[in-house]
C-alpha cells in the first residue's frame, strides 16, 4: 500500500517501482533501485543474505496509464536455496521488508494463480471472508474513443501476516493507522486494481501459461499511441490523453499521416 505522503495514488495497492533517474538506465536497474529504496530489497546482489539469491526472469508487455504513462514491469523471483523453513522464514522476516514509511503504508501478499480468476479459489484449510465471488469485479469504462477493461481484485487478509513500518511519523502514518483501524473494525480484503492489478493478471498468464476468465489487455493500443507520436517523454503536470490522440491511435493510416506532419 502506497503512503499518504506520495503525491500520486496514495493509499492504493501498488508493486515498488518509478520513473528512470537517467536516460541510460535499464528497466532492471530502474525496479532493483526502486525495491531498494521502497521496501529494502538490496540492489546489490552480494548484500543478500544466505539462502536468498535473485534471478531475474522476464520482462511483462507495456502497461499503459491514461495519463500516457507507459511502464514496463520486469519480473524476478526470490530463491532460498536452503532447506531449513525456520532459519529462511528468520533471515526473511530481519530483510524482508524494511519498509520506508515515507513512501510504503503495508506490505501484503496474494494467492498467484487466483489473478485468471473471477472467484477466490479456495485451498483446504481456507476460511476465506465473504463469498468466493468477493474476488473479481472486472467492469467497462468508457475512455475517450474505446472501452477500457478495469480489473478490480479484493484479496483476503485474514489469512496472513501485514506488515507495516515500525517508525511512523506523524506526517506520514496516516494511511497505515487508517488500515489498522479499518482492519479492527472487520475489514478483510484490501482492493487491488488499476495498472497494478493488469501487470498481476500479465504475470500470472505468463507464468501459468493460461489465459484468464475475463477480458485483458491494451497492447494494441499502446502501439497505436506510440506511432501517433503520443509517448514521448513525460512532462511534469503535461496533459491526459485527449479523445484526438485515441481517434489518431485507433486509426493507424491517420496516426502515420500526423507523424508525417510534425
Amino acid at each position: 500500500m502506497r503512503a499518504s505522503t506520495l503525491r500520486n495514488y496514495s493509499g492504493q495497492a501498488a508493486f515498488p517501482g518509478g520513473k528512470a533517474d537517467t536516460l541510460e538506465e535499464t528497466p532492471w536497474q530502474i525496479a532493483r533501485r526502486e525495491a531498494s529504496e521502497e521496501i529494502g530489497l538490496p540492489n546489490d546482489d552480494t548484500k543478500l543474505p544466505s539462502p536468498f539469491r535473485i534471478e531475474h526472469l522476464c520482462q511483462l508487455p507495456f502497461s499503459l496509464a491514461k495519463t500516457a504513462l507507459v511502464v514496463r514491469p520486469c519480473v524476478a523471483f526470490l530463491h532460498s536455496d536452503d532447506n531449513n523453513s525456520s532459519q529462511a522464514s528468520s533471515v526473511e522476516d530481519s530483510m524482508i521488508p524494511r519498509l520506508d514509511a515515507k513512501e510504503v503504508a503495508a506490505v501484503f501478499s496474494a494467492p498467484f494463480h487466483n489473478f485468471l480468476r473471477q472467484e477466490d479459489e479456495v485451498r483446504e484449510g481456507d476460511k476465506l471472508p465473504g463469498k468466493p465471488k468477493d474476488w473479481y469485479n472486472g467492469v467497462w469504462t468508457h475512455w475517450h474513443e474505446g472501452q477500457w477493461r478495469m480489473h478490480h481484485f479484493f484479496v483476503p487478509i485474514n489469512n496472513q501476516k501485514i506488515s507495516k513500518p515500525k517508525i511512523r511519523e506523524s506526517k506520514q502514518a496516516s494511511i497505515a493507522k487508517q488500515l489498522d483501524a479499518e482492519e479492527e473494525e472487520g475489514l478483510t480484503r484490501y482492493k487491488v486494481w488499476g495498472m497494478t492489478a493488469q501487470m498481476l493478471v500479465d504475470a500470472a498468464r505468463v507464468a501459468y501459461d493460461e489465459e484468464p476468465e475475463f477480458e485483458f489487455g491494451d497492447e494494441p493500443m499502446i502501439e497505436q499511441l506510440a506511432n501517433a507520436g503520443k509517448l514521448g517523454p513525460k512532462v511534469p503536470g503535461g496533459p491526459d490523453l485527449t479523445d484526438t490522440d485515441l481517434k489518431t491511435a485507433g486509426n493507424p493510416e491517420a496516426a502515420v499521416s500526423w507523424v508525417a506532419k510534425i
